[in-house]
């Protein structure tokens, strides 16, 4: 329920523009979910930890595959780079 609430917090700033209260929300929200994982006897720092190198290890494999192509990855459209990565993932 807290973690609903803090989104919803965080929607409303983002909602009103105001850059400030939008970091301040994400924070709550960033604490809030932390929290969760604590009592839910689960490490937050390392699911953030594996998460990123699941990130990671997609972001180069669509790299490889892109430039593989012929194409580097910078150069393709928004719409090619979703592509790709829903490709690798």
């Amino acid at each position: 329920a807290k973690i609903d609430e803090e989104l919803a917090e965080l929607d409303a700033a983002v909602a009103a523009g105001d850059p400030v209260h939008v970091e301040e929300e994400l924070g709550d929200l960033l604490f809030a979910l932390a929290s969760w994982a604590r009592l839910s006897k689960l490490d937050p720092e390392a699911s953030l930890r594996r998460a990123l190198d699941r990130f990671t290890a997609r972001f180069q494999e669509a790299e490889h595959l892109a430039f593989a192509r012929g194409t580097p990855l910078d150069q393709l459209d928004d719409a090619a780079r979703d592509a790709l990565w829903n490709e690798v993932k």
